[in-house]
């Protein structure tokens, strides 16, 4: 009982800290998604795509003005590679313009660029969680493929599933279909399920009379051999939110963050010194072709695009402003070319390219937290 009014506190501390719609978006009727830092390493190219963060069916009829030290304006989007001297923080202003040259929107945000080196004489483990973006295992298999390279620390991957596509070292929890209300309660009675159809990997139970529970210090002590995480990421809320109205969604947003806040709860209580990177939920692909190909009709690009943006302003505004709780947003939906990071026929799914984008997002995040953190297990 002690332990579960524990979590219970920690929930509801996890759940106070809101941040004001002014910080979130910026002036003007068009409103723009930022998050407040996007972060960047010397070496890798990073994005930001004008799809990405302004709710429109045609972002071509506007013009997208950055103002910024570093990189440059493309037709579709903002980019960089950054050089040695770029390291440091540098503010980022954009601005929307019509075809009257009238300003609907503007915001900013930090641009975070860490050296190659950061973090490199450290060591640490990964905790990897998600759905089937996870599950698919490209984007792990990059964050791995970048930490291998010279002058990175020492890493491990910490779970249970490591899929035929996993590259060496390569572990995970990511489930095609999952939710964060599935991680936290999901018990298949057939122990032998696999894959997405297994019961949570964090739930367990020690008869048929006693209710399964979620424990994540059991997890890390049975199924981690003891070892926890300096890092947790968490991509999910494609499959808590996909079904909801994109006309009025915040039901089921609000659904996903009381569920949320059980399993942040939980791993903050077990791995109270790890930081956790929240992935602000990845856009759909640019083309209706690639919903018509999954749900010939049923769900449309225009309605996921409505209800992601509003996700992921909402996931900014309760996750955002928390690093005093190691809680952090990672921008994964800034840096995926929803053109060509996808391919023709799959709506929410990226090729090769955009899981190789989402893996660079995360990477420069987990240096930055690095280099400031001086990890040393």
């Amino acid at each position: 009982m002690p332990r579960r009014i524990a979590l219970l506190v920690l929930s509801l501390l996890l759940a106070a800290r809101v941040v004001p719609a002014a910080e979130i978006h910026g002036t003007g009727p068009l409103r723009l998604l930022l998050p407040p830092v996007v972060y960047a390493v010397v070496g890798v190219e990073t994005n930001i795509y004008w799809d990405n963060v302004v709710l429109t069916e045609t972002p071509e009829q506007y013009r997208f003005e950055v103002q910024c030290p570093v990189g440059r304006s493309e037709t579709r989007r903002w980019t960089l590679v950054p050089a040695a001297k770029d390291t440091g923080d540098q503010r980022l202003s954009l601005s929307v313009i019509d075809a009257k040259s009238q300003c609907l929107g503007e915001a900013g945000t930090t641009l975070r660029i860490v050296p190659a080196d950061a973090g490199k004489a450290n060591k640490f483990r990964l905790l990897v969680i998600g759905d089937s973006l996870t599950h698919a295992t490209a984007y792990p298999n990059e964050i791995a493929r970048l930490l291998s390279q010279p002058d990175n620390p020492a890493w491990e991957m910490l779970g249970t599933h490591q899929p035929g596509s996993a590259a060496p070292g390569v572990f995970h929890e990511g489930y095609g279909g999952w939710t964060w209300a599935r991680f936290n309660s999901y018990v298949n009675p057939d122990p032998k399920a696999t894959g997405g159809l297994r019961s949570s990997p964090f739930v367990f139970s020690d008869g048929e009379e006693k209710k399964p529970e979620l424990n994540l210090d059991r997890y890390f002590a049975e199924s981690c051999a003891g070892r926890k995480p300096d890092a947790v990421t968490i991509m999910l809320g494609i499959n808590d939110c996909f079904g909801a109205d994109p006309e009025s969604p915040d039901e089921r947003i609000d659904a996903m963050f009381e569920q949320a806040d059980i399993l942040l709860a939980a791993l903050r209580n077990a791995a109270p010194q790890a930081d956790i990177g929240i992935c602000l939920t990845t856009p759909p692909n640019a083309r209706e072709s690639g919903f018509e190909a999954n749900y010939k009709g049923r769900y449309h690009r225009w309605g996921w695009k409505r209800i992601q943006h509003r996700l992921v302003e909402r996931q900014i505004a309760k996750f955002g402003g928390r690093e005093s709780e190691r809680v952090f947003l990672v921008p994964t939906e800034l840096n995926l070319d929803p053109v060509d990071g996808y391919p023709v026929n799959n709506g929410v799914h990226p090729n090769t390219d955009g899981y190789k984008q989402i893996g660079a997002s995360i990477y420069a995040w987990l240096k930055w937290r690095l280099a400031e953190r001086l990890l040393t297990r």
